[in-house]
């Protein structure tokens, strides 16, 4: 029988240790040549403090200015460097889910590689993670882009947190720290057109936002165009509110009031004054007013249309190239494929020896290698 005293307790909250965690670093890139050794070291002091053991997965999303290169040395010298080549540059979204598809942590940060976000914030990120938090957000704040573009990111989130079905923290950009529970969850979701900070919100689990100064770029020459930042605002608008087409069920509805009126005006003229209507000036006028609505309307309807042939032909959000890392041999570095199709190779001829082979059979054959099977294989490649 439970005592009064065991029936009234407090539920215990169970702390996490940030020691006994794998920290996994998810890093999109993009010509960031210039800094990389310097955000490495960076990093790795940082993580090397706040956790036991850690990966910094950089994904290279298609770099033209000597990145791979750079990057493949880097993981030959810091083992704990992994680094996911993609096939060529499929954005900086697609880019961040690649990294997340190859975590192998227990905590994922989640950050910019050009330094804007500050790798000292880590450290309060997992103190949140400790304390039962699954989300940590960095809400950004002492923006010093232009004055028009802080005036544009001042304006986007306030207007998508009006218009959005998810409630998205305004200043909420990339960076942050995720249990791996949300990185599943994440996963699991079959959408191509991303916006990786309505995603994170939208998984729910318990979450908490930290205020981090945006730093500015070394090189104050920024990667992403305006039209890049239009486009991904666009995305975030079309995938967490249904506005576009609310909107025009509101100027449907005013169009057949301003209708309703014009008829009126022009019968009461008709019948009670004799006066003539002006005919030409505003037929042409409410004509082309009405064929810009119009036009309007069937793109945004197009735009509805091209997302969802997108996501019907199920195209992967992104390809990768080849996957570097440290391997047991100093100084050399192994595909991901590659041990992919050793292990396979090493998969089959086991069920092949578990299922099927009688004792005859096995005393007159002998299993092969399957390491000369896939050397022998690629001879000649």
């Amino acid at each position: 029988m439970t005592s009064p005293s065991s029936a009234n307790a407090a539920p215990v909250t169970r702390m996490r240790d940030r020691f006994a965690a794998k920290v996994s670093a998810v890093l999109p890139v993009f010509n960031e040549a210039a800094i990389l050794e310097q955000l490495t070291a960076q990093l790795v002091s940082e993580l090397g403090r706040n956790s036991r053991e850690f990966e910094i997965i950089y994904v290279n999303d298609g770099s033209s200015d000597g990145s791979r290169e750079l990057l493949d040395s880097i993981a030959s010298r810091v083992k704990q460097v992994v680094v996911v080549h993609l096939a060529r540059n499929f954005g900086h979204q697609p880019a961040l889910h690649a990294g997340l598809d190859h975590v192998q942590g227990d905590v994922v940060i989640t950050m910019d590689s050009d330094l804007q976000d500050d790798p000292r914030a880590i450290s309060e990120f997992l103190s949140e993670w400790e304390c039962g938090s699954d989300v940590v957000y960095a809400r950004r704040f002492g923006r010093k882009e232009s004055l028009p573009k802080r005036i544009l990111f001042y304006s986007f989130y306030r207007v998508l947190n009006a218009i959005a079905t998810t409630r998205i923290p305004q200043d909420a950009g990339n960076f942050g720290l995720m249990d791996i529970r949300v990185v599943r969850a994440l996963q699991s979701l079959p959408e191509r057109e991303r916006y990786f900070p309505g995603l994170r919100n939208w998984t729910g689990f318990r979450q908490t936002g930290i205020p981090v100064e945006r730093a500015a770029r070394h090189d104050n020459q920024p990667r992403v165009s305006l039209a890049g930042l239009f486009r991904l605002a666009k995305t975030a608008v079309f995938s967490f509110s249904s506005f576009p087409l609310t909107f025009f069920y509101v100027i449907a509805a005013l169009s057949a009031l301003v209708c309703a009126g014009a008829i009126g005006f022009v019968l009461f003229h008709k019948l009670f004054t004799g006066l003539a209507t002006p005919g030409w000036t505003s037929t042409i006028i409410t004509g082309s007013f009405f064929g810009a609505l119009n036009a309007l309307g069937i793109s945004i309807l197009g735009e509805y249309v091209i997302r969802i042939f997108d996501e019907v032909r199920r195209r992967p959000v992104y390809v990768v190239d080849v996957v570097r890392q440290q391997s047991a041999a100093p100084g050399n570095s192994m595909s991901v494929p590659e041990s992919q199709a050793l292990q396979l190779l090493e998969t089959i001829q086991h069920l092949q020896s578990v299922a099927g082979h009688s004792e005859e059979s096995a005393q007159n054959s002998s299993v092969r290698n399957p390491r000369e099977t896939y050397a022998e294989s690629n001879v000649g490649r």
